[in-house]
């Protein structure tokens, strides 16, 4: 079928006065971004011919994903949180900004809250039997190359099953498992002792999972380790690791991979790192460290105020 209508005066006319722009009242801002995507969803259902059949089998699948809380991870898994970071990236490069380390995107499973300690933390609480000690530690430096004391490093993962602690379907979790807040030391250096997570899906049978499985895509993610760093004077970095050898690192549903960001893992079997570390049998060890930057004209021109995080 060609018949269109898009460009018709009368259609135009309608999508101004849905969005609000034949009257003083209201948000500017708003009207602008709504006006636009109106105008790009009535063009797409021209140009594919959408029918009306398919297109509220779309508002059906919105109404699933909202019911099931679903929104903050069919974002990654559609690549907008990856297109919001290489912007973020263009925009530092036309500023003349360097990231030693690079951003990557948060995901939707931070808690707010978390215990706070100086140096040191234990992560999990040791009830993951299934998993491979880990010791992981570095330093935080200021945008001059220097060592950060009182950075703040929150770090927070999933445990053997792919399960982050408050989202646990299983309830098995105790609050904060395997999250914390790190305060450097006078030395700007960070450490702590977890377990090494696993990789993990999205929910069998969810929202996201159809609209993947339509797409002809897999919801699986490597393993990997969140963390949010911040210092006086200093823009926060929202980035993540993954864990080296993971076969997914480079197939990401979420597109969070990012070159810098597959610290090598070292088996540690030796008894004097083993004696050094306080611990029992052989670990894993994960060196890595994280460059800030600075604020710009005193302000951080990346931090999101407005998303809404889980709080404890």
């Amino acid at each position: 079928m060609t018949v269109k209508i898009f460009d018709r005066p009368d259609v135009q006319a309608f999508l101004r006065e849905l969005s609000g722009l034949n009257n003083g009242d209201g948000n500017p801002r708003m009207k602008e971004i709504t006006h636009r995507l109106m105008s790009d969803l009535f063009r797409a259902i021209d140009d594919l011919n959408i029918t009306p059949d398919e297109y509220w089998m779309g508002v059906a699948w919105l109404n699933d994903l909202g019911a099931a809380g679903q929104a903050g991870l069919v974002s990654p898994g559609l690549g907008i949180d990856h297109f919001l970071d290489e912007r973020l990236d263009a925009i530092d490069a036309d500023l003349g900004i360097e990231n030693p380390t690079p951003r990557t995107i948060e995901g939707p499973l931070y808690v707010a809250g978390a215990p706070e300690s100086v140096g040191f933390a234990r992560l999990d609480d040791g009830t993951d039997t299934d998993g491979h000690t880990l010791i992981m530690h570095g330093t935080v430096h200021d945008a001059t190359g220097r060592p950060l004391p009182g950075a703040k490093v929150e770090v927070w993962h999933c445990d053997t099953r792919g399960f982050y602690s408050h989202f646990d379907p299983t309830g098995k979790q105790a609050p904060f498992n395997m999250r914390r807040t790190i305060i450097t030391d006078d030395q700007g250096r960070y450490r702590f002792q977890s377990i090494l997570p696993s990789g993990y899906g999205v929910p069998p049978g969810s929202p996201t999972e159809k609209l993947l499985t339509a797409l002809g895509r897999h919801g699986q993610r490597p393993a990997h380790i969140h963390f949010f760093v911040s210092g006086d004077g200093h823009r926060k970095l929202t980035t993540q690791i993954n864990i080296e050898g993971d076969p997914l690192i480079d197939d990401d549903f979420a597109y969070a991979t990012r070159d810098g960001l597959v610290p090598h893992v070292v088996e540690r079997t030796d008894e004097d790192s083993i004696h050094a570390n306080g611990l029992n049998g052989p670990f894993a060890e994960i060196s890595f460290d994280i460059h800030l930057t600075a604020l710009i004209d005193g302000l951080d021109n990346q931090i999101n105020e407005q998303r809404r995080r889980a709080a404890a």
